[in-house]
């Protein structure tokens, strides 16, 4: 078999194999509760974001802050099941953070 397509079949096999990589799952949903100020410090040393979110609601802030965290796989990431399931803007903000964030 000539060199030539030797490589061309290890160029395919790697292509090939590259492309059954999947993206990193979210962080698993954290059991234990965090208080309000442990969620502020988690999310002020949280990458900033790279979206202009000043006319935002808080909750729509926080949540696109914990979504996109999660979506990158940091240790900052988190969602907060309860706060999910009870705040339409918190659960607008994370799924809008976790959606833009994951395509990168």
């Amino acid at each position: 078999m000539s060199t030539s397509l030797r490589r061309l079949m290890m160029a395919t096999t790697v292509l090939a194999l590259a492309g059954c990589a999947a993206r990193p799952m979210a962080p698993p949903v954290p059991t234990a509760p965090e208080s309000r100020v442990q969620a502020q410090e988690r999310r002020s040393q949280a990458s900033r974001p790279t979206y202009n979110l000043a006319g935002y609601p808080p909750a729509v802030r926080e949540g696109y802050i914990d979504g996109c965290e999660s979506a990158k796989g940091t240790q900052y990431g988190r969602k907060d099941a309860g706060r999910f399931a009870a705040d339409a803007q918190y659960q607008m903000g994370w799924n809008d953070g976790y959606g833009i964030c994951g395509k990168k």
